[in-house]
């Protein structure tokens, strides 16, 4: 068990290596990134795939020296919530398009399921909403079962990974759907849900990701990557994602499993700490857009990583 005063130390060396600047790019690691969906190294397509994202550039948002003391403090907690990583941290400044892009038709079903995602992304948690404390409260019976929730403000909630005693506050960085999609992942998949929770599988770094607000984070990474904020997604992987939303009106959440299996593989393939969890969120990230980007993928359970989920 790591002391307070220890990792006060950490956050105080960490905060002065931080540039006293307003704006910071990220400068590419020349690594191998292992593949999520079979943990072994990347093959040409993946390269072709990285050579790709060459001329994408990463930077902080203007306050980046706070987001950063921010996201150090929270870990001094176990946790880290909306100021630290939600939106700022893993921010594009440029979110890539299909520069060939025409205008696509869209299947009536097609059409009426994308309409009804999209509607899911304009709700807010609101914490005075019967429904969502509801939804919140099954969330927590559902992580742990044998544990009674003394309340909805309690410091209990930290033992799931939010930020601090009320969870509500990390959900401004992308509303309810984000609590839907933690609670449909604990519901559809609970042997993959507890295992990631409990972090049970492999050798775990002394400072690991919060679990709750890293899935808040994956909402918001699928939300950008599949272009759901357009009309009609104009990324490759959003338009093939349309067509599986289109068989599949669950396909956002299970997608959203699938990434959350992904980030864990990920983290303990590159051996990652909690600093390290923005290039973890970028690989994946980049390991989806080649799988939904396969031509042979006609329903979810194609994508090649849908094989880490446990049933």
């Amino acid at each position: 068990m790591v002391s307070t005063d220890e990792i006060g130390e950490q956050r105080n060396d960490e905060e002065n290596l931080v540039p006293d600047c307003t704006l910071m790019r990220f400068r590419k690691r020349k690594r191998c990134f292992p593949s999520c969906s079979s943990l072994h190294k990347v093959d040409e397509d993946e390269i072709y795939w990285r050579q790709r994202k060459e001329d994408e550039e990463l930077e902080w948002t203007p306050n980046s020296t706070h987001l950063i003391s921010q996201l150090t403090q929270c870990f001094s907690n176990a946790m880290v919530g909306s100021r630290s990583w939600i939106g700022g941290l893993f921010h594009r400044a440029i979110i890539k398009r299909n520069d060939k892009f025409v205008d696509y038709p869209l299947s009536p079903i097609e059409e009426e399921r994308l309409q009804r995602l999209q509607e899911r992304l304009q709700v807010p948690y609101d914490e005075a909403n019967p429904d969502h404390q509801e939804s919140l409260r099954a969330l927590w019976q559902c992580s742990f079962p044998n544990v009674s929730l003394m309340g909805m403000i309690s410091n209990q909630w930290k033992d799931m990974g939010w930020q601090g005693p009320n969870p509500s506050t990390d959900f401004r960085g992308c509303g309810f759907i984000s609590l839907e999609n933690l609670l449909f992942f604990a519901r559809k998949y609970p042997a993959s849900f507890h295992r990631l929770l409990l972090k049970k599988d492999g050798d775990r770094a002394t400072y690991e990701y919060p679990f709750a607000v890293a899935g808040i984070n994956i909402s918001f990474m699928l939300i950008q990557m599949l272009d759901l904020c357009s009309v009609k997604p104009r990324s490759v992987p959003g338009m093939n994602f349309v067509k599986l939303l289109g068989e599949n009106e669950e396909a956002f959440d299970i997608l959203y499993c699938i990434a959350f299996e992904m980030i864990d593989a990920q983290w303990l393939a590159m051996h990652a700490s909690y600093m390290d969890f923005n290039e973890v969120l970028q690989a994946t990230r980049m390991q989806l857009e080649r799988e939904l980007s396969l031509e042979d993928i006609n329903r979810i359970q194609d994508l090649p990583a849908y094989n880490l989920l446990y049933q």
